[in-house]
């Protein structure tokens, strides 16, 4: 039964301590929150980065070119040519791991997270990263399908399953802030003429899925298998939105049990790291335009972070990792996460109105909607409307020969190194003998969701709209 469910590691929690606080009434943080959530400290981590950049770049200075190195491009044939490549440039990885330890760690321990237990775990990930950027750098590695995302994901669930890693380590493995800090930064090199242009499509896909997803789950689990509305509310946003974070939000709106929490969170990794390989595979096999394929992944993954890397998994393997990139970002940060907020209010109305008539006091307000909205979005916007504008006046030779290798590429750089520091979090913090069986009640109603999802998605992205989605990229 749901109700005998532990708590799971894998759960991509904002703070260390959220998953463990019984979801009671929707608490909002006010002020607080600008120093306390991680969607916060990503935009000003992610726009910092681009003023820096910029700055540097207007003044002729390479500090950021410099510090945003990685031998992910090198195409190395042999292990003297990879071990020549660090023996050089020593001096600006160890200044890139304290410039890194310096940005996380303060901004961490603002949050709460231990400065002892984060430090050593972190140099663990970023050497672990190298690693990972030195594979996907191998000059076969697109013959084998090296993805450097797949790849971390993959040797980070082999570690987390095979060595018994200490729980503190956890602190440095900070999957919601890494994946946010890259988003905000792939808005500085995502064109805003994108968003205002496939927005509305994406919007409009977005919603047709949450609803129809949502409610199946919803109406399955209560209506066929006699779930609990609370436990069927929040696995249901979970299917249709944004996995952990979704779920985290309905469970607080609702009053949900902790149980229904671990229950979701459960749920949502499972299939979330099934889609990571599942929709890759199925687009390579039917030979999938890369931006079609993208939208497909961002209209049926169950976390960001998860949707990344199949998307970029698959953009590589397609030769078009931008357009797979560009499709996904539309789908799922711009049109599913907008949606966390809706249900958390939508939700809570309900179970005020309706399902706890008698001991409900307060009639949840529409800032409700405020409180649960993804703030990092914001960051993307942000960013994505400030690159354009000072991109805007450079000539396209101007901008092929000095914008793009003296400003984005780094860019492209550090967010990069955000991803992988993701993707290795989420396989470091995997631990399968914690995924116990949430009940299979709870596992059909979610699982037919999934199908549902995934069928209306694909046809969606591929048929309905597939006409938008090609073009992306060019």
């Amino acid at each position: 039964m749901a109700g005998e469910k532990k708590k799971s590691s894998t759960d991509y929690c904002e703070t260390k301590e959220c998953a463990d606080e019984a979801p009671s009434k929707p608490q909002a943080m006010g002020w607080k929150e600008f120093y306390l959530k991680e969607d916060w400290w990503a935009i000003y981590l992610g726009i910092g980065i681009v003023l820096v950049s910029l700055i540097a770049f207007l003044n002729g200075s390479t500090i950021i070119k410099s510090l945003a190195i990685n031998p992910g491009g090198l195409k190395w044939s042999s292990l003297d040519q990879l071990l020549g490549h660090f023996s050089q440039n020593a001096h600006l990885y160890a200044l890139q791991l304290f410039s890194w330890l310096v940005i996380f760690g303060v901004s961490t321990r603002i949050m709460g997270i231990k400065t002892s237990q984060f430090i050593p775990s972190f140099i663990i990930l970023y050497l672990l990263s190298i690693i990972m950027f030195s594979i996907g750098g191998w000059v076969d590695a697109a013959k084998y399908n090296l993805e450097p995302p797949l790849v971390a994901l993959l040797i980070g669930l082999v570690i987390a399953n095979v060595v018994p890693l200490p729980r503190w380590m956890d602190s440095g493995f900070r999957v919601e802030y890494f994946i946010k800090t890259g988003i905000v930064l792939l808005g500085a090199t995502f064109p805003i003429t994108l968003v205002v242009s496939a927005g509305p499509v994406a919007l409009f896909q977005a919603t047709v899925i949450s609803l129809i997803t949502c409610l199946t789950i919803y109406f399955i689990a209560t209506r066929v298998f006699g779930l609990d509305k609370r436990l069927a509310s929040v696995i249901g946003v979970g299917g249709a939105v944004c996995g952990v974070s979704a779920s985290m939000a309905i469970a607080s709106s609702v009053k949900a049990k902790k149980e229904y929490l671990y229950t979701s969170v459960t749920l949502v990794v499972v299939w979330a790291l099934v889609m990571i390989f599942f929709i890759p595979f199925v687009s390579r096999s039917l030979n999938l335009n890369a931006g079609v394929a993208g939208a497909w992944v961002g209209t049926s993954e169950f976390a960001d972070a998860a949707g990344f890397a199949a998307a970029t998994a698959y953009g590589r393997m397609a030769g078009n990792e931008n357009a797979a990139i560009q499709g996904f970002t539309l789908m799922k940060v711009i049109g599913r996460d907008m949606w966390i907020g809706i249900w958390s209010f939508i939700f809570a109305l309900i179970s005020c109105l309706k399902w706890e008539k008698e001991e409900c006091g307060v009639k949840p307000s529409a800032m409700e909607i405020w409180w649960r909205f993804p703030k990092f979005v914001i960051g993307f916007f942000i960013a994505s409307f400030f690159m354009t504008a000072i991109t805007a006046g450079y000539a396209t030779p101007d901008f092929n020969k000095l914008v793009k290798p003296g400003l984005l590429l780094p860019i492209v750089s550090l967010r990069s190194w955000a991803f992988i520091f993701c993707f290795l979090s989420i396989g470091l913090t995997t631990r399968f003998r914690e995924l116990k069986a949430a009940g299979w009640k709870p596992f059909g109603a979610f699982t037919i969701g999934v199908l549902i999802n995934v069928s209306l998605g694909f046809f969606l992205s591929a048929f309905v709209f597939g006409s938008y989605w090609m073009n992306l990229g060019k």
